[in-house]
């Protein structure tokens, strides 16, 4: 059975429309944006007082905002955390979680499939802060365990992964680390917590990439990390120096966003797997990876720890490079844009996409072929996207 009992209580749809807004003092419904720099203080004392403060609503809005809080505590209400702290970017959230957590001397086991920013801080640049990091096949839980050392302090995992959407067994990562006393970050970027919930499966702390399905609407860059009260005091700490402070009109952005995440990840799925099932019937399509399909060799995990299975997939064309470019640009309603997660529909050619950055030999080592699409499934009517993936099949 496929999870349904993410949420306690209040649905999610209703925590999406309501969590926060007690942070919201005005009798305005929808809320305000505190566009300001600083607050005011009535004297010496108390801006002495503000500034000693852990997270202090009303100081200075890299150490808090009051729409950084509405939109923080309506996401750790929808992740089931304590509390939540945004960030500039997505690699924003990535880099206070890691950094936060981390120290000279300090060991990292992280899955090889990565998003190639995490990635790239991984192996680059952790490494001049004396840390290490060991890279693992993340289909295999007991790699975690087998690449653990003494010195290790962190586990960092992200599923379903970009672009083949492989899955990492959350709760046997989370039970591999917490018997050694290690730490836990996922990045929960391509699920949402619509879909999976890895606090409820023992992980420590959750990372996104706001900018994509938490925003949903192409038009805010943001991050966020969820977890308990302690690392998040931990993480604030960290970003204050960090300077990863998102700016409150995208704060008030990604909290309109938030109030609709449930609804539109919803339909997102519906039409990601209608797709995906239309797709893998297609004569000219290969192989489709999404685990949704009963294919994917991880769909019983995927049924065990998701709610759905995103609105994300990869399809493998029949041909080559060629081919791939011609079925994207037959396209009409498909945009090709690098992005994903929001209300439209956008597909990229990851071999042409990140052409600049791997060589044919690392992209064959991380299974992305010529022809594979990666499809972020939109809001659009399921039979116009069918209509139009089916033409661009045709001219392809």
């Amino acid at each position: 059975m496929k999870r349904d009992d993410f949420d306690e209580g209040e649905g999610m749809q209703t925590k999406a429309v309501h969590a926060g807004k007690e942070v919201n003092r005005t009798h305005a419904v929808s809320s305000p944006i505190w566009l300001t720099t600083a607050f005011r203080a009535d004297s010496s004392e108390r801006f002495a007082g503000l500034a000693k403060e852990v997270r202090p609503q009303e100081f200075y809005t890299r150490y808090g905002n009051p729409t950084h809080r509405e939109a923080e505590t309506n996401i750790a209400a929808l992740e089931g955390g304590e509390a939540a702290l945004l960030t500039a970017s997505g690699m924003g959230s990535v880099f206070v979680a890691l950094m936060c957590a981390l120290g000279q001397g300090d060991h990292v086991v992280a899955q090889r499939n990565l998003y190639s920013g995490t990635a790239t801080l991984l192996s680059d640049v952790a490494p001049r802060f004396g840390v290490e990091c060991t890279f693992v096949d993340q289909t295999r839980p007991e790699a975690f365990a087998e690449a653990l050392r003494p010195d290790t302090k962190l586990i960092y995992t992200e599923t379903p992964t970009n672009p083949l959407m492989q899955l990492t067994d959350l709760r046997a990562v989370a039970d591999i680390a917490r018997a050694r006393g290690v730490k836990t970050v996922v990045d929960n970027t391509f699920a949402t917590p619509f879909n999976q919930r890895p606090l409820e499966l023992g992980i420590d702390a959750v990372v996104h990439s706001a900018t994509k399905y938490l925003g949903g609407h192409h038009d805010i860059t943001a991050g966020c990390i969820v977890a308990s009260r302690k690392f998040i005091e931990e993480a604030w700490r960290f970003s204050l120096v960090a300077g990863a402070t998102m700016s409150p009109f995208d704060a008030w952005l990604l909290l309109r966003g938030l109030r609709t995440l449930p609804l539109r990840v919803e339909r997102q799925n519906a039409n990601a797997l209608a797709l995906a099932q239309f797709l893998e019937r297609h004569p000219k399509v290969e192989r489709v990876h999404y685990p949704g399909l009963e294919s994917h060799p991880q769909h019983e995990l995927a049924r065990r720890q998701m709610r759905g299975f995103t609105g994300m997939l990869g399809v493998e064309l029949g041909g080559g490079y060629e081919t791939a470019e011609r079925f994207i640009s037959s396209l009409r309603l498909a945009t090709y844009a690098a992005s994903l997660g929001g209300y439209e529909t956008l597909v990229v050619h990851p071999a042409a996409m990140w052409g600049f950055q791997l060589s044919p030999e690392q992209r064959e080592r991380m299974g992305v072929s010529e022809s594979l699409v990666r499809i972020s499934v939109g809001l659009e009517d399921e039979r116009d996207l069918m209509k139009d993936f089916e033409q661009a099949l045709a001219q392809s």
